[in-house]
């Protein structure tokens, strides 16, 4: 049975913010003793991953036709 490359493509996403989301929650938690430059560092994780969202929305890459 062939399945369509989206189905991966959204899979394979699915995996990648749910991976985010359990790291987040750790960095979350020790932010205090990571001080300023540990909350640059997650800020910046989350805003390259943010970028890459937004860019994978506007190519269409979430669409399900």
């Amino acid at each position: 049975m062939k399945f369509d490359v989206r189905y991966y493509l959204i899979a394979i996403l699915f995996i990648l913010f749910d991976l985010e989301t359990a790291l987040l929650f750790p960095w979350a938690m020790t932010l205090k003793e990571l001080g300023l430059y540990g909350f640059f560092v997650g800020l910046e994780i989350v805003t390259i991953l943010t970028i890459g969202f937004v860019y994978m929305w506007l190519k269409g890459a979430l669409d399900w036709e």
